[in-house]
Order: structure tokens, then C-alpha cells, then sequence
């Protein structure tokens, strides 16, 4: 998408809405609000019944609703050879069915919020966006399998995202410290700029960073006010896909909701578990000080937790067990990105240990040191990804400088977290900015991403915290 484009839309979308100059506002707004962007950052204030919430998200977030689904619907198309339509339908025939009440009526607000803009997205299109990350390459290797065909090369789990959690000896206060950067194409990670402040009418109210459309935060990095902490990494290499399960994005919204415990996000994000998203959950109780790592495979499910230690996560499967039967990665491969960065992650929790706080979760997220070629070398081996200045790629995702790597950070300590808050960077945390129109004139071979390939800037550590305080 060129710049015009994009000011076009957002152009539109931008228009003082009919309701601001009606007798009556639109009641469903009530209690949101959009502010203006902040170091890059968009913070939505979202609350109500689930329509309302849908409602609100849908009309403040319509302008990037249609531009985050432009890019991922011709990124999807271009590697899966389906186009749009077959998501769509898939969402209503595979998905739908199996979406509980109270997010069937959120993602429905979402399309109600949408229209109320002008906008041209319908439900199933909210729904497949939904469901973007749970299509590649977990429900197209079942589809494509039951069709006796097999999914192109592109059709792969990508390798997203570093991140860790401590707690105990290992912190300086003694209580947990989180941190995550998400890794995805610089395209539709652009988009990852929202903040999320909810106050449902049911469960917890949740501070969560996240993408537009999207119900749940999707690189999954948030509080809830039970002073619950969440956040992931893909496991690598992954296939699984059961038909019968629930979507993940659902569970994975209502494990952010609804979780009081460790013992409570366990099971939710378990009950009616699809494979979809395949992830390496990292988890924070802020009551007890206790961490958890839940390994959720379709057939291995592992659950670690402990009160004095750390659990990193950087793509790689944990259980030789899960790796064997649901993977097709290499353990042994030590060059290989996911197990570089597990390398670099132990050393860099036995440097730190005792003195690991907030800041050291955010220099930790910057961090540069390849443990291959031991120097300071930013690329896809580094706990700050940038595959775009690598010559080997993180293939059979990324291709050698592929416009690819991480496109934001957060980090909180206990303090923070139980207080709904939480530091957060937009684009590389480290300093170094891409260029787009640098990038392409040096690799041609990426002309094709010209409509949709944005600068993305390095922005300073900002705070966000919620503006009704936590029961906890």
C-alpha cells in the first residue's frame, strides 16, 4: 500500500462522524475512546456488553481494520495460493460453529462498528481475520491433505517472536519480571500498534497490546486486573489441526479474561484445544509470584511453573517428545534462529540473575550478541530479530533479507502489572529504523511488497497503564 493510499483511507475513515453533530450520540460508544497515536502507539479504551465492546472496536479501529486486512489478505493469498473467499468461507463453515456466544456477538459489533464507518468488511471477513494466524500452516495442511494435495513451500509456521519470564532469585525484587517482542513480516506488522484497555461486563478487565480486528491480543503479550500476565512464542515447525476444536483466538481471549490462576489459563487455553497457533505460553501470577511455561501442542501439552527460576521462550519446542511427533525442526540444528536465541536467552538470565528488573527485560529485547559468530550482529539469530539484514534468511519462512523480524517490544515488572500496566516500543527497540525504499532499491526481489511495505521506525519505551485501577 502506498502512502497515498494510506492517507486516503485513513482520510476517510477520519471524517467527523454523523453522530457528533446528532442531538442524541450513538450510545454504544460510551465509555471508549480512541487517543491520539503516542510514540507510534494507539491506545482504545474499549467496555460494555460484548456487542458494545465489538462495537466500539469496529468504529474507533475501522481506517486500520481496512488496511491490516488488504495486506494480510494478498500476504495469505500470494504464499497459500487461496484467495480471500476460501477463508471466508472457511470461517463460516469450520469456524463459526464453534465461536461461544459472547464472542460471536463481539466479532458481530466488530462488523456493526465497521459498517457504522462506511467501511466495506462483513462479518466473515472479521471472523477470518479472526482466525489469521490459526490458517498457515495448521488448518491448510488438514484442508489441503483431505484434498490429496500438499500446501506450498510458503505454507509454514513463521518464527515469531522472543520472550521470557523470571521470577524469584532471578528478579531484583524477588517477584516476577515479563518481556516479549513480536516477529512477523514489516507489512502486516506495522499494524501491531494498538493498545487495548477492556472492561468487560463479565471477568477481568485486561491491558493488552494488539492487532485491529482482532478479539484477542494475537502476539498475546497483557494483564488482567487478577494481576494475571500472558505472553507466547510460536512454537516452530509445528502441524496439528483438529476440525472439532475451538478456535484459538477464542481461547485465547478468554484465558486473558477469565483466568484468576495458572491453574485457570492452563485449562482454558486446553478445553477444546484445535492446534490452531501452536504456542510456547509464558505466564505470571502477581499474587503469588509464580511463573508458568505451557507447552501447548495437539497431542504433547507440558505444564512448568515454578516460584524461583525463569522460562524463556524463542520458537523452539521444548519436549524432545513434541519436537519429534508434532515438528519438523531440528534440535541438533545449533545455527539454527530458535535455538541460537535459547542459548542466549540462558546466558543472559545466569548474567543477570539477581538483578533482572524492567530495564533489563527491555535491553534484553534489544539484545544483538549472535552466539554462533559470538559479536554483536544483528539478524535472525539475535533475541532482537532483523532477517533483513541476514544473508541466510529464516527459511522455509523468510528468505535471505526478507523484509522480516521484530516490529515492537513490552516488558513490566510485578509493580507495574499488578497496577494494569506495562513499557512498550513500535518497531525495533533497539535503535535501528527500516527503511523501506532503502530496502527495496538494495533487494529488488521484494518489488512486489512495494504497495505494502511501510517504513518502520525504532520509537523510545513508553508506558501505558489502564485508567481504572485493578482490584488486586
Amino acid at each position: 500500500m502506498t502512502r497515498t493510499t494510506r492517507r486516503k483511507i485513513l482520510a476517510a475513515f477520519s471524517a467527523a462522524p454523523a453522530w457528533l453533530s446528532a442531538a442524541k450520540p450513538e450510545p454504544r460508544l460510551r465509555n471508549s475512546f480512541r487517543k491520539a497515536p503516542r510514540n507510534g502507539w494507539v491506545h482504545v479504551r474499549l467496555e460494555g456488553a460484548p456487542a458494545e465492546i465489538g462495537f466500539q472496536h469496529g468504529y474507533w479501529m475501522a481506517a486500520e481494520i481496512a488496511a491490516a486486512h488488504r495486506t494480510i489478505a494478498f500476504e495469505m493469498e500470494r504464499d497459500s495460493r487461496k484467495p480471500w473467499s476460501f477463508y471466508r468461507a472457511a470461517a463460516k463453515e469450520h469456524l463459526w460453529p464453534r465461536v461461544e456466544a459472547e464472542y460471536r456477538e463481539e466479532i458481530e459489533g466488530i462488523a456493526a462498528g465497521i459498517k457504522a464507518r462506511r467501511g466495506t468488511l462483513d462479518l466473515w471477513d472479521a471472523v477470518a481475520l479472526n482466525a489469521w494466524l490459526e490458517w498457515s500452516p495448521y488448518f491448510l495442511d488438514w484442508h489441503n491433505a483431505g484434498e490429496g494435495a500438499a500446501s506450498p513451500a510458503k505454507v509454514t509456521t513463521a518464527d515469531r517472536c522472543s520472550a521470557f519470564v523470571a521470577t524469584g532469585a532471578y528478579t531484583a525484587d524477588g517477584r516476577p519480571v515479563i518481556g516479549h517482542n513480536a516477529w512477523t513480516a514489516y507489512s502486516n506488522g506495522v499494524f501491531w500498534n494498538i493498545i487495548f484497555e477492556i472492561y468487560p461486563a463479565k471477568g477481568h478487565s485486561i491491558l493488552m497490546d494488539g492487532y485491529p480486528g482482532l478479539i484477542h491480543s494475537g502476539d498475546d503479550f497483557g494483564v488482567n486486573s487478577a494481576g494475571i500476565a500472558i505472553t507466547e512464542t510460536t512454537i516452530t515447525q509445528f502441524s496439528g489441526w483438529d476440525p472439532e476444536g475451538i478456535p484459538e483466538f477464542v481461547r485465547a481471549r478468554k484465558a486473558m479474561q477469565y483466568s484468576r490462576s495458572i491453574d485457570d489459563f492452563a485449562r482454558l487455553m486446553r478445553t477444546g484445544n484445535n492446534g490452531g497457533y501452536a504456542n510456547n505460553w509464558l505466564v505470571a501470577d502477581c499474587n503469588t509470584g509464580e511463573i508458568a511455561d505451557l507447552e501447548l501442542g495437539l497431542k504433547n501439552v507440558t505444564l512448568r511453573r515454578t516460584q524461583d527460576g525463569y522460562f524463556a521462550g524463542s520458537n523452539f519446542p521444548v519436549s524432545e517428545k513434541l519436537a519429534r511427533e508434532e515438528t519438523k525442526f531440528d534440535l541438533s540444528d545449533r545455527t539454527h534462529s530458535a535455538n541460537t536465541r535459547r542459548v542466549r536467552w540462558d546466558q543472559l538470565m545466569a548474567q543477570h540473575k539477581g538483578r533482572i528488573d524492567a530495564a533489563a527485560a527491555q535491553r534484553f529485547l534489544s539484545d544483538h550478541y549472535d552466539v554462533i559468530e559470538n559479536i554483536e550482529n544483528p539478524s535472525e539469530r539475535t533475541l532482537c530479530g532483523h532477517i533483513d539484514l541476514s544473508p541466510r534468511g529464516l527459511k522455509p519462512w523468510a528468505d535471505e533479507y526478507a523484509a522480516v523480524g521484530a516490529v515492537q517490544a513490552k516488558a513490566a515488572s510485578a509493580e507495574m502489572l499488578r497496577q494494569m500496566s506495562f513499557s512498550a516500543s513500535q518497531g525495533h527497540s533497539c535503535g535501528i529504523h527500516f527503511k523501506a525504499a532503502q530496502h527495496l532499491a538494495k533487494h529488488k526481489q521484494f518489488e512486489w511488497q512495494k504497495p505494502y511495505l511501510r517504513d518502520l521506525p525504532s520509537r523510545p519505551w513508553t508506558v501505558f497503564q489502564a485508567s481504572r485501577q485493578p482490584s488486586v
